[in-house]
This record gives C-alpha cells, sequence and structure tokens, in this order.
C-alpha cells in the first residue's frame, strides 16, 4: 500500500494545521477577553472555549442584583430558579436600548406584554430582539448594558 505513507504524513499536516489553528485562536480569546469563539474553515468546525469560574461571576451578577433585590423585597436568593426568569437563548453581548444613550427598553417596574422587546443581544454582528415571554412587572435587571452573556444566563426577572 503505497498510500499509507501518504495519508500519515497528510494527517500528521493537518494535525499541525489544526494544532496551529487552535493555538491562534487561543490567543485571539487572550488578546480580546473573549470566553468563546468558534469558526468553520473547509468543513472543519473549530470551537475553542475557556472556563470562567463561578466566583468571578458571581460578585458582578451580585452588584446588578442587588439594588433589585431592595426594590424586590422577599426574592429568593437563586434567580435562576424563579419562575419569571428570562434566560438568555444565545451567547453574545446585551445591550438594553437600541442604541447608546437611547432610552432603555425596559427599567426595574416597567410593565410588559407578551413578546415586548426587554433587550438585544449582538451575536456574530446581528442584533437579535429579545422578547417578553410573558407579560408582568419587570423586578430585576441581571445584566449590565454592553455586558457579556452566555447561553441559559439569566437576563431578566418578571413578576
Amino acid at each position: 500500500m503505497a498510500r499509507q505513507p501518504e495519508d500519515s504524513s497528510s494527517s500528521k499536516s493537518a494535525s499541525t494545521n489544526d494544532s496551529e489553528l487552535i493555538r491562534e485562536l487561543a490567543t485571539l480569546l487572550d488578546e480580546t477577553n473573549l470566553t468563546e469563539i468558534e469558526i468553520e474553515r473547509s468543513g472543519l468546525r473549530v470551537r475553542v472555549a475557556r472556563n470562567v469560574s463561578v466566583a468571578a461571576i458571581a460578585p458582578a451578577i451580585a452588584q446588578v442584583a442587588a439594588p433589585a433585590a431592595v426594590a424586590a423585597p422577599g426574592a429568593g436568593s437563586d434567580v435562576s430558579k424563579h419562575p419569571g426568569l428570562v434566560p438568555s437563548p444565545m451567547v453574545g453581548t446585551a445591550y438594553c436600548a437600541s442604541e447608546p444613550g437611547a432610552k432603555p427598553f425596559i427599567d426595574i417596574g416597567s410593565r410588559v406584554k407578551v413578546g415586548d422587546t426587554l433587550m438585544i443581544i449582538e451575536a456574530m454582528k446581528t442584533m437579535n430582539q429579545i422578547p417578553s415571554p410573558k407579560a408582568g412587572t419587570v423586578t430585576q435587571i441581571l445584566v449590565e448594558d454592553g455586558q457579556p452573556v452566555e447561553f441559559g444566563e439569566p437576563l431578566v426577572i418578571i413578576e
């Protein structure tokens, strides 16, 4: 089988190229402070992500949630189990208004109807409106304008 050496050398070359691509993506993650990046080239999809420690996220959520807890006494300490939680449907950057300096879509105490825009999440240069899944009053806004969000991350609580 004369092809065997060619196959192993081409797979070794592909492996080296894949390793270089992964290293480049990891460097890009560090330079841009992103938590995750994915690329697809010639049918090869590579996703590089870094673990974000819960200790690093908890203070940021606590700082955002603290004023809301004052506005909504008796709120449970674990927002992820709240029945009015609106989680992020995607990874991206959350924006509270349609453009910088514009009035936010919602504030604490805002009344919303099903389908009202709560915020926008930019993902891959596409602005995605996040609609309200239920009618009610916004009691907590758990993200800040321009904050990166992960899939399933708590965004808003509506009661």
